[in-house]
């Protein structure tokens, strides 16, 4: 098996082809696959871990594709279609590497003006202000460990902040474009927030309830472990612990990339 680290250069998490990354994964493994399949955790921690080494959505898309394609060829192309994303995982590698060999000898095409203005739309900031404003109310009700509140006043108390200063930057002008807030740095601050309450969950979540999760991944794993990495498997437990600890205390995640549905429109 392939060890060798992916060829890939880091990509800000906000770039106008990524904004839609999850979503456009999964919708096209529901296609190859045929039927509208739900992704495992194990499945959503995956492609975390591909946006987070910066492997581009083009490549993630053709990966599938090729998986899909050799499985039809193969001598159990009349069984059950692949459930899982993972299957897909050493075909996304190679075409992750196939890109960015395309990449540095000059072919790689620049980002469509219709990825741009689609990208501008979603994180508009009257649309941010009202996902900040989201967020701030599904933490304030989760019922969490007594001891990681304070992880989550000061994750209330930011959101609150940035839901006020993005409110006001909606109402400025130029509109609205030009007023766009700096996207990166609000993805940062958002992750350090998710950062410092996942980490007391899993401390202060019952030992039992971790075990059980550790159990359900190793379970989903076991008939991928051999196509995967050593880094992969690595990344992927932390990965899938937070998901699901997220999951367990009705947490939403608080990434550009999580967009609570009902923030399209501003707040009050």
């Amino acid at each position: 098996m392939d060890s060798s680290p992916i060829p890939v250069k880091p990509v800000s998490a906000i770039d106008a082809n990524y904004y839609n990354y999850f979503t456009e994964i999964e919708e096209h493994f529901q296609r190859q696959r045929g039927a509208r399949i739900y992704l495992s955790p194990v499945d959503w921690a995956l492609i975390e871990s591909w946006r987070e080494a910066g492997i581009p959505l083009a490549a993630v898309l053709e990966g599938i594709e090729r998986a899909f394609e050799k499985f039809a060829r193969g001598r159990r192309s009349d069984l059950s279609r692949p459930r899982a994303l993972v299957y897909c995982a050493p075909a996304v590698l190679a075409a992750a590497r196939a890109h960015a060999a395309a990449a540095e000898g000059g072919h790689d095409a620049p980002a469509a003006s219709a990825a741009e203005a689609a990208a501008a739309n979603e994180f508009a900031p009257a649309r941010l202000a009202s996902a900040c404003a989201a967020w701030r109310k599904a933490w304030s009700e989760a019922v969490i460990p007594p001891g990681a509140d304070t992880a989550r006043r000061e994750g209330l108390t930011i959101l609150e902040r940035e839901q006020a200063r993005l409110h006001a930057l909606a109402a400025e002008e130029p509109e609205p474009a030009a007023a766009r807030p700096r996207l990166e740095e609000l993805e940062q601050l958002l992750t350090a927030l998710e950062d410092k309450l996942a980490a007391a969950l899993l401390q202060l979540t019952p030992a039992d309830l971790l075990a059980r999760m550790r159990g359900e991944l190793d379970g989903l794993l076991a008939p991928y472990r051999r196509k995967l990495q050593a880094a992969q498997l690595a990344a992927l437990e932390p990965r899938f612990l937070r998901q699901r600890l997220f999951e367990h205390y009705r947490l939403p995640r608080l990434s550009l990339f999580h967009l609570p549905a009902d923030s399209a429109s501003p707040p009050s």
